[in-house]
This record gives C-alpha cells, structure tokens and sequence, in this order.
C-alpha cells in the first residue's frame, strides 16, 4: 500500500528519471561508439541521406532533452520533448519493420540485445509513461488537460510527419523508377500447388529423380525431401564423421547421386550418399570461401577472399588435381573495393555443365562452363552499369557500406538456357502496388544477350520470395513458410524467332520441337 502511494506521490519524478536515464544512456552510447553509429545510420533505409547531420542532431537532443526532464520547472517541456522523440523513434521501427526491404543494425548497448519488434514495444512502453506523467502533471498544477494533450498531439503529428517525409524522401532516391521498360509475359506461369513447412527458415538445396531437396538455416544437418508434387515429406538427419570443428555457417547442396554439407570458415565440405544419414569429410582446410557450387563429385567452384588484400575473386578446387586450387583472378571486375561492388550470386544448372554469378549491385551475369571459363558477359535490362555503392574503412580495419547499397538483382535460378532472375528495381510505367505487392522475375537467355520477358510472384504475409529454383517444367518458389509451385506455360519462355520456327515446322527432332536456339554474339 506504501508502495503505490509512494509510486502516486513521485510518479512524474520517478517517469522523468527513467526517461532521462533512457536518453542519457542512449546518447552515451552513441558517443562512444560513434564512428559505428555513424555507419548504422548511413545504412539505414530512411536516413542514408541525412546521416551526417541526425548523428549529431540526435546527440544533442538527446542529452537536452535528459536535461529537460531532471529539471523541476522544465519538466512538462522535457515531457513534451520525450513523447517527441518516443514518437519519431517508435514510428521509425514500424517503418522498418514493415516497409523496408532490410532491416539495418539496431543501437548499441544493451538495447542491441534486443529485436526490432522488442524495441518497438519498449518504444511504445515509455511513450505511454510519458503521456500519462504529462497527464498527471497538468492535472496537478490545475493546468487545461485538453491544451496539454492538444499540444502533445501536435508534436506527435509533427515527429511523425517528418519521419515519413525522411522515408518517402530515401524511396525516392533508393528505389527511383528506372530508364527501362518491361515486357510482362501473358501468364507465363500459374500456381497450381503449395505446401506448408511450418517454418521460414527452408532453402534450397537441388534437385534429383523428381525430388526438392531443403536445407535449413536453423537445422543445419537436417536434409528435407520434398516430391515435386509436393504431397510426400521426409527428413533426414545427418551426422558427421568429425564434429569438432568451430563451425559458423553449415550449409546443404544436393547433386545427384550426393549431398554436400560445407562451412567455408572452417574450411571443410563434407559428402554422402543420398539415403545414407551418415556424410564424412571430404576436404579440410584446402581453401575459406564464402560461397560453393558443387560441379562434380571431387570439383567444385568457389568464392573466397585474396589473402594479399582480401578482395573477392573466384576459385576452382578440384580434389584430383594438384595443387587442388586455381585461383581465377579474371572473372569478377572490380569497380570500387572488389568485395562490395562484384558481391553476387553464383548458381550452376541442375544438368547442364554451366555456372552463373550475377552481380547484386550492377546489370550484369557472368555465364561460365565447368572449369569456369568465361562463356558469356551479359547484361541485364537496368541501365546500372556501375554499381552504386559507398563504402568506408572503419578504424579498425573493416569495410563497411555508410548507406543503403542501390541493388540491381536479388537472387537467381537456372535451368539449361533459361535464367530466372529476381529484380529489385522497377522500370517505366510500372504499378508501383504491384512492385511492392510482388517479386519481380525477369527471364532471360544463358546463351546470349537476350531479354525475354518478366512476370510477377505475389508476396504472402508481406513477404516476398527468399528463394527459386526450376526443373524446366515448373518453378518452385520459397515464400516466408510455403513451397509453391508454379506450372510454366508450353512455350513460354520461347523467343519470337524459335516461335515462329516452331509453328512452320522447322525445328524438329525425332518428332519433338527443339528448344535449343543457335548461339547469339557474345556481348562483352
């Protein structure tokens, strides 16, 4: 009973105290860590732009508003100020959360423990404080409560007005509509099955003899099999013949008749059979890299680092040979720093000897053959032929980007000749609902410099397609919890050229149209 008297008594004092604790320490923070905070904000989605200035502005409001409130005869401004900035911050976190296409670094401290939506929460948590203490501090001075609140709303209207003027204004510089128009396809692909995995944790890992094989990012050593009818399910769990490694990142790739399980920090790839739970080593400490594809039982193509000044280049090890790697210096080109600006994707064909790396932050993929030769240099429709990125040398020797990267191409899928790639620009004349609604693919050949056509995969939940992976037949597509299957429409995907050939006749192969096209030039 005290206690709540206690609490009735000093509640303005003890709300005041908290809330300038909270910004003090905040603020505190910042400062110490200043440079990294500096970085944070330059990554942010909604501040990029404005980094410089709000990393000093919000030191100083924070440490004036902290003053404000201890105070006694500038609390209510302090109050004031407090249901300000709560409101700002707490409005920027639902941005993030909900409308931004990556989620940047939280704040340091011990609120970097927590997640976004826990800080959003504890946002929420002192703004009420906040807005109660006021109420209890006009009520006690005898003050207009209805002024008060009519005040503090304006202020709220006010933080949040300029909040979103920073996002739509970071919109329009991030994600500006583009020179380039798109063909959309007329119903290239319609859904005709899905399946509920329960989690969104699932990728993919290949295909085999009509199955989907998953890994998962939170059970590494767990094989899911999937039939591409996407009716029967079965897991695997895999056991290593050598645990003790300090392993990071395990990942799963399947090529038939093996899986592969690798941890490029390590390094170390293992290998098994399919059907057997047991995978055993197969290459310890040969070469760190940051990403595989599988080529063969005993070769496999590789992106690692130089030791000499730890930019990106592509690597070729191959278990049978020695020495076991070739270090393929010519195929990513260096624009700005040779990590962030040749950062990408690289893919191989399920069958055919092939292998794609596209670029994330310029229009351009790289088709190679198995021994990661240089087929093509192609380009895709954007006009970003240099990417778009800034990137600074912290103090401690790191690279990192100060602002949200202008990103071109998300993630990719091949299959034979066809490149499914997933967008993340609009062109002219786009729906911009659409755009935010879908994931954009644009289709092209893996054979020669031709576009052939977009379409769209809706988003489900507000999220959009993390991976996809095609048979030929159909494309499968990850969507926060669900697999989903895509039937492609006969002739989709055929350019006007093999069209009309097909339709005279003049394609044909032991009763069956051809698919194959004569190689176009390549363009460099």
């Amino acid at each position: 009973m005290k206690a709540v008297q206690f609490l009735k008594k000093h509640f303005i004092k003890i709300t005041s105290i908290l809330l300038a604790l909270l910004f003090i320490y905040a603020a505190a923070s910042k400062m110490l860590d200043f440079e990294n905070f500096q970085v944070q904000l330059a990554q942010s989605p909604l501040l990029s732009a404005y980094a410089g200035v709000i990393s000093y502005t919000t030191l100083i409001v924070e440490f004036a508003v902290a003053i404000l409130l201890l105070l006694p005869q500038w609390n209510r401004w302090g109050l004031l100020a407090s249901i300000g900035l709560m409101s700002a911050f707490t409005l920027y976190i639902y941005l993030i959360l909900n409308f931004s296409d990556f989620v940047p670094c939280s704040c340091g401290g011990i609120l970097e423990k927590l997640g976004w939506t826990e800080h959003l929460i504890f946002n929420i948590a002192f703004l009420v404080l906040a807005v109660i203490a006021l109420y209890v501090l006009a009520k006690g001075k005898g003050a207009a409560i209805l002024r008060e609140f009519g005040l503090a709303g304006a202020i709220i209207v006010l933080s949040c007005v300029a909040v979103i003027g920073l996002f739509q204004s970071s919109e329009h510089i991030i994600k500006k509509e583009n020179n380039f128009t798109r063909r959309f396809l007329q119903h290239p692909v319609m859904q005709d099955e899905k399946l509920d995995l329960g989690v969104n944790s699932y990728y993919f890992a290949g295909m085999a003899n009509g199955s989907i094989y998953l890994g998962n990012l939170t059970a590494p050593l767990l094989i899911t099999k999937v039939d591409t009818g996407l009716l029967k399910l079965s897991q695997t769990k895999i056991a290593l013949d050598n645990t003790d490694h300090p392993f990071r990142n395990v990942l799963l790739q399947v090529k038939f008749p093996n899986y592969y399980l690798y941890d490029g920090t390590v390094p170390i790839i293992f290998r098994g059979k399919l059907g057997d739970s047991t995978a055993h080593t197969l290459s310890y400490r040969d070469v760190f890299f940051n990403q595989l594809v599988v080529l063969d039982s005993m070769k496999f193509a590789l992106r690692t680092q130089r030791g000499s000044d730890n930019q990106y280049t592509m690597a070729l090890l191959d278990l049978n040979r020695k020495p076991k790697v070739e270090l393929k210096d010519d195929i990513l080109e260096k624009q700005i720093d040779g990590v962030f600006d040749v950062d990408g994707q690289m893919i191989s064909d399920l069958e055919k000897d092939k292998i794609i790396y596209t670029y994330f932050y310029r229009n351009q993929y790289l088709v190679m053959d198995n021994d990661m030769n240089i087929l093509h240099r192609l380009n895709t429709i954007d006009t970003t032929t240099i990417a778009q990125i800034s990137v600074t040398k912290l103090s401690d020797g790191k690279t990192k980007m100060n602002a949200p990267p202008y990103s071109v191409n998300k993630s990719a899928a091949l299959n034979d000749n066809l490149i499914f790639n997933r967008s993340n620009l609009k062109g002219k004349h786009e729906p911009a609902g659409s755009w935010r609604n879908s994931s954009i693919i644009d289709v092209y050949r893996a054979d020669g410099q031709q576009y052939i056509g977009s379409f769209y995969i809706r988003n489900r939940n507000n999220k959009g397609m993390s991976s996809m992976i095609s048979d030929g037949h159909h494309l499968y597509v990850l969507i926060d919890n669900e697999l989903q299957r895509y039937k492609i429409r006969n002739g989709a995907f055929e350019n006007d050229t093999q069209r009309n050939k097909l339709l005279s006749g003049q394609l044909v192969n032991n009763g069956e149209p051809k698919r194959e096209l004569a190689e176009n030039p390549v363009t460099e």
